[in-house]
């Protein structure tokens, strides 16, 4: 077998676009990566490994369940250090994705999920209502727009699309429309077969959003309604038709530590890592059979329970944006650093996560500035990360160069 050596001879990174961007407190200038997940991870797909400050990270799918519980056991410090690190190795730690969520259908779901106040199994004080027009939604997207998001996602509160034919193709107009304002789009609309997918893709969607919540093996204690295998299907279909994937999980749904590890093992060993992770902290909605349980505040998530698995995921899936998503209300500014430290990089924000509180836009507008973060722009890639420009990340490639001039890969 071959030492992996760095390979001089081959370009590090691939560029989409010569788009320069001047980045306010330095002067030097900085370049993006390409925005299209698969491009992005083909560009690096020569790279055995990244080093920096005496941690080592790779992109890989082979992760075993009980190599990502070391690294969940870690010491909170240790943890925090090496997915800190390893977030400054892959990316620009100042920019953060903003999106905006709306429930373009709202209530009546036929799905018994625990947690979800959308259910019609549960009593809440959630009212179905019908889906939303198409320029309602529009307008909505601009509001979001105006206010600096540049990912607009759209959830209705459906098991499934279906036969609901009508109410797709409304979808795929507002897909459209959204998209030519030049934000990118996301949707969450259930379970998709494959056709639907590419149709969703044709119509310009960018990502979609489908968790898993929990581990396969927790996962029947939260819903029985649709199985695991099912949303691993729709998860498929949304890959194989070309747009990128948007899954994760919830914490505080009653879950062991090792249900939260099992869940990032899933999601680390599918054939390409989600081009985003969000990771959700419950937020109990009187009338559901979590929001009703006794000794509901024992499952209560701290910040340290979200940042040792927003650190976890970081080290797990380097190339993929960790999401802060629901539940950040609950948290403080103090705390919410804490999480964007361990390597979260995109949040949601605006008028209403699906049927909870989220920040206002201008809260988070006050808070990017405190902390010194800029938005992601929509359609352009990450920007390369300042640690690599300067030329302090060590990268070994998995190829060498041949004695013929011929690019070998190593054994």
């Amino acid at each position: 077998m071959m030492r992996a050596v760095r390979a001089f001879s081959i370009p590090r990174r691939a560029f989409s676009s010569v788009k320069i961007d001047h980045v306010p407190g330095r002067q030097e200038m900085t370049r993006r990566l390409p925005n299209d997940s698969t491009e992005r991870n083909a560009t690096f797909a020569h790279e055995a490994t990244r080093s920096l400050g005496g941690v080592t990270a790779e992109v890989r799918n082979d992760w075993t369940k009980d190599e990502i519980a070391k690294i969940y056991a870690l010491p909170f410090h240790e943890l925090m250090y090496r997915a800190s690190t390893v977030h400054r190795m892959f990316w620009d730690p100042s920019e953060v994705q903003q999106c905006t969520l709306l429930s373009i259908k709202t209530g009546g779901c036929t799905e018994d999920c625990s947690y979800c106040s959308q259910s019609s199994k549960h009593k809440t004080f959630v009212k179905p209502t019908p889906t939303m027009k198409v320029e309602a939604v529009l307008e909505a997207a601009r509001r979001a727009k105006q206010a600096g998001s540049t990912r607009f996602c759209m959830g209705a509160g459906w098991r499934e699309l279906g036969n609901k034919k009508n109410a797709f193709k409304n979808i795929l107009e507002m897909v459209k429309g959204v998209n030519s304002m030049g934000m990118e789009v996301c949707c969450t609309l259930g379970m998709l077969d494959a056709q639907q997918a590419k149709d969703l893709k044709a119509a310009g969607l960018t990502a979609y959003n489908h968790n898993l919540d929990t581990s396969p093996e927790y996962y029947p204690n939260v819903i029985t309604t649709r199985s695991y295998e099912e949303r691993l299907n729709t998860i498929a279909n949304v890959r194989d038709a070309g747009i990128s994937v948007c899954c994760g999980g919830i914490l505080g749904l009653g879950e062991a530590e090792e249900d939260r590890v099992g869940l990032l093992h899933v999601l680390a060993t599918l054939p390409e890592h989600p081009e985003s992770v969000p990771i959700n902290a419950l937020v109990s909605v009187k009338g559901t059979p979590l929001g009703d349980r006794e000794g509901a505040e024992d499952y209560q998530v701290d910040a340290l329970d979200m940042a040792r698995a927003i650190g976890t995921a970081r080290i797990v899936m380097p190339r993929t944006m960790v999401r802060l998503s629901a539940g950040r209300l609950s948290f403080s500014e103090a705390e919410q650093f804490l999480m964007f430290s361990a390597g979260a990089n995109s949040i949601f924000n605006g008028d209403t996560l699906l049927t909870t509180g989220n920040p206002e836009f201008e809260e988070d507008e006050r808070l990017f500035k405190k902390f010194g973060f800029k938005g992601k722009p929509a359609h352009m890639g990450p920007l390369e990360p300042p640690a690599e420009a300067a030329g302090e990340v060590e990268i070994v490639s998995k190829w060498k160069a041949g004695k013929s001039g011929m690019v070998e890969q190593l054994a």
